[in-house]
């Protein structure tokens, strides 16, 4: 394969010298390169009788050439403009489908070469899946044909997928979809001369902006994203297509229940430049079949103008939505605070609905005393209302009858409190075909699945009966320790079938089908083999301990095949985590995760270090816990030491870890965490940063879960900005960053003024830049070198580090 060569700024290992070096990609060990190009186990989807079985095989990861595309990065997205689609997806390669009753698998036939699929939805009677098919030129719509495993392409027209792609079915013979007015070919062309300066202004009004990436920022880049994000809404009935309505910029379109109305949103001028698409100014209209508009509900402004601060929200109608109960229902909520939580109100948001014809004034449903988070609809007497408190990490569950107008607390309890979390309401299809919930027991009790049933022996996934009137849960099922086992669907909820997914430690995932009332033996369904066979003998224990002022942690510890304490002693220790925030010290201390899941590889994590010999924790809690009156990040530094000596001290304690041999890592916030431990401890031997914000004031308006802004607590601020330390930066980092960083935040002038920093002051750093990558690495040439990088760096400065006693 053709190399690349990378333009890396760096400190050459093992010199003081400052040098930009062009190196060719590298590859990290044979063993790190196999266990990230294993071929991934298939994505399943499975009907709900349990009949077919749709496996999905994905492309693993791009190479460079294909990042290396064109790419325009505008109104916060990035855009293919060749092709009307969103630049950087991640492709299905194969489709296969497996009849369960005889066990049978038969591959799909007609698929087009090569497949690049995406957007997969089965049609109301299961007999049909929808897919869409990327080429470097258009978007196009397929179909398989369940019973005959045959694809067909039904569209004439290229699809635009800019803004939403994929098809809605309306019925077993028709979908809705978006296309594109003109070729691609005739975007507009960048003139060689502005026609005069790119000018915002701001006329008094309070409009604070996150810190967002690929934002308009000139009259061009307005006219490529009406150009692009222009699309006609079509239907297509047995094949032909009818326009539906005018050319718009769309930014969400949803059928009613009954199918006899669409709620449409389209962005309208001016567009901003502090914002992305998406928070445009929009109209919000009800229009029939034919596009014609019945009802304007709403025109919204740009969300520009929405206040800082958590659980603040703009003075303007939210959430619509269409009430899955009923034919042609439309919902929506409004502050009654003027958008700020802290106003001395009773209630704070009011639910209003509107039904077909839509002639008729709103009517209000109920009120709400938190922040209004949406609505399950069940029937005319049972749905259930979400508020939540982002500041005070607060959610609350009530029933609601939308006969009676009654609502009644059912439940409240912190976000963070993952012990005490009941589950998620199961669902049924109702007359419209719409997900409503599911009651039992003449409708006086909910079936409840918890995926997670996080508990102190870890997860431990379960299914519960939950009496409407008592409140309380009645545990139905439950996975047992050893394995972990989750229920992904409920196929007959009166003799109570489940599909669960089961895996452990060895056993890669599997289904199978569980009936709970005849107990009779599970039916497993796939069989799916371990693709990461160089784990086999890597131990993974979740190993508990405590922080010096008494908060509880965990973290999930793997350990080397073959390796003995005893023979082999401590070993080399990579620390991976990634802070949270916690209102409460108890939810801090509760256990997360189970150490009974099969290990799977993320390309973005530190497993593959444990076949190189070193101990790895992984998920490390690092809790940020409120104390004393104050908030969570008043004692950020503080807190972090903490963690880290906590974990530290259990893994020397254990005899695993080489107290003298240690080194921190994390992406993101976790790589902000790691600047700020080598920036104010001397605990470790090295550090690895990716794609890390280490100057805070350059998100001034919040990050994270801090709401304050720099001008209301300036040395916050500077406090918690390892920037503002680079002086005390001397163990060494290796700072890797995507030049192209889209998240919000993480700019990539981050790793560049904190690599100048800590060099300007005679510290020992490397700074590796990803050619076209984004927030998260996606191309194998990018993957591979980012991992030779990370393992060559522990090596040097954490395996073969001179024996100093840390302290």
């Amino acid at each position: 394969m053709k190399k690349i060569i990378l333009n890396l700024f760096l400190i050459a290992l093992g010199s003081n010298a400052f040098a930009q070096d062009a190196i060719s990609y590298q590859t990290p060990p044979k063993a790190i390169t196999d266990l990230l190009l294993a071929k991934p186990t298939p994505s399943v989807s499975i009907d709900s009788k349990a009949e077919w079985m749709l496996f999905s095989e994905r492309n693993s990861y791009p190479s460079i050439e294909e990042l290396a595309m064109p790419e325009y990065r505008i109104a916060g997205m990035r855009i293919n403009p060749n092709n009307y689609s969103p630049s950087r997806q991640t492709f299905i390669n194969n489709f296969s489908l497996k009849n369960i009753k005889s066990g049978k698998t038969i591959a799909v036939t007609g698929l087009p070469s090569p497949l690049y699929a995406g957007s997969v939805n089965w049609n109301p009677s299961e007999t049909k899946i929808a897919f869409t098919n990327t080429t470097p030129t258009r978007v196009d719509l397929y179909i398989i044909d369940v019973a005959t495993a045959k694809t067909t392409k039904v569209n004439k027209t290229a699809l635009n997928a800019i803004m939403g792609g994929g098809a809605t079915w309306v019925d077993d013979q028709t979908l809705l979809y978006r296309v594109a007015t003109k070729a691609a070919t005739l975007q507009p062309t960048r003139p060689l001369a502005p026609k005069g300066p790119t000018i915002q202004q701001n006329l008094g009004k309070s409009a604070p902006s996150a810190t967002l990436q690929d934002l308009i920022k000139s009259p061009f880049d307005e006219q490529l994203f009406e150009f692009f994000a222009t699309s006609q809404l079509v239907q297509n009935k047995a094949g032909v297509e009818t326009p539906i309505g005018k050319p718009a910029i769309y930014s969400s379109v949803s059928l009613s229940p009954d199918k006899n109305y669409m709620m449409v949103r389209t962005i309208k001028k001016p567009f901003s430049y502090l914002v992305s698409a998406y928070g445009f100014p929009s109209v919000v209209n009800i229009t029939d079949r034919t596009g014609k508009v019945v009802k304007t509900l709403a025109n919204l402004p740009s969300t520009e103008e929405r206040p800082s601060g958590n659980d603040n929200v703009q003075n303007v109608p939210r959430g619509f939505d269409w009430r899955d109960d009923e034919a042609a229902t439309v919902v929506w909520s409004k502050p009654l605070d003027s958008g700020l939580i802290k106003k001395n109100v009773e209630y704070h948001d009011a639910v209003l609905q509107m039904s077909a014809p839509f002639s008729a004034e709103p009517k209000e449903l109920f009120k709400t005393k938190m922040r209004f988070g949406g609505v399950s609809w069940g029937n005319a007497s049972l749905a259930l209302v979400r508020e939540n408190s982002r500041a005070k990490q607060l959610s609350r569950l009530s029933q609601y009858n939308p006969t009676t107008g009654a609502l009644e607390t059912l439940y409240e309890l912190s976000t963070n409190d993952a012990y005490n979390n009941p589950g998620f309401p199961v669902t049924e299809k109702n007359k419209y075909g719409r997900q409503v919930i599911l009651t039992t027991d003449g409708g006086t009790k909910l079936l409840l699945n918890n995926p997670t049933g996080a508990s102190a022996k870890g997860d431990l996934p379960f299914l519960a009966k939950f009496d409407l009137a008592t409140k309380k849960s009645e545990i139905l099922w439950r996975s047992q320790p050893g394995s972990f086992e989750m229920v992904t669907d409920v196929l007959d909820p009166q003799k109570l079938v489940l599909l669960t997914r089961k895996e452990s430690q060895k056993d890669a995932p599997n289904y199978f089908i569980k009936n709970l009332v005849l107990r009779v033996a599970d039916r497993q369904i796939t069989s799916f083999t371990n693709p990461y066979t160089q784990l086999e003998g890597v131990s993974k224990e979740k190993i508990s301990y405590k922080r010096a002022d008494g908060i509880d942690l965990t973290g999930d510890l793997y350990l080397p095949k073959g390796y003995n304490k005893e023979k082999d002693g401590p070993l080399p220790v990579l620390i991976w985590a990634y802070p949270r925030e916690f209102n409460s010290a108890a939810d801090a201390a509760q256990i997360r995760g189970s150490q009974d899941k099969f290990t799977t590889i993320s390309s973005g994590g530190p497993l593959f270090f444990v076949t190189q010999g070193y101990a790895v924790l992984d998920n490390a809690e690092m809790p940020i816990v409120a104390k004393d009156g104050k908030k969570p990040n008043d004692t950020f530094v503080e807190q972090l030491k903490l963690n880290a000596e906590a974990a530290i001290n259990k893994l020397s304690d254990m005899g695993i870890g080489d107290k003298n041999r240690m080194a921190v890592g994390g992406h993101s916030y976790g790589a902000f965490m790691t600047a700020n431990l080598l920036a104010h401890t001397n605990l470790f031997k090295a550090g690895i940063a990716r794609s890390g914000a280490y100057n805070r004031t350059l998100t001034p308006f919040g990050f994270q879960n801090e709401d304050r802004t720099y001008w209301q607590a300036p040395e916050l601020y500077y406090q918690m900005s390892p920037f503002s330390y680079a002086d005390k930066i001397k163990t060494p980092i290796l700072l890797i960053h995507g030049e192209m960083d889209d998240n919000q935040g993480t700019f990539p002038i981050n790793s560049e003024r904190l690599f100048s920093a800590i060099k300007g002051h005679g510290g020992t750093t490397r700074f590796v830049y990803l050619p076209y990558e984004a927030h998260g690495y996606r191309a194998k040439e990018n993957i591979l070198h980012m991992l030779w990088e990370m393992n060559t760096w522990l090596d040097t400065y954490v395996k073969n580090a001179k024996p100093t006693v840390a302290k």
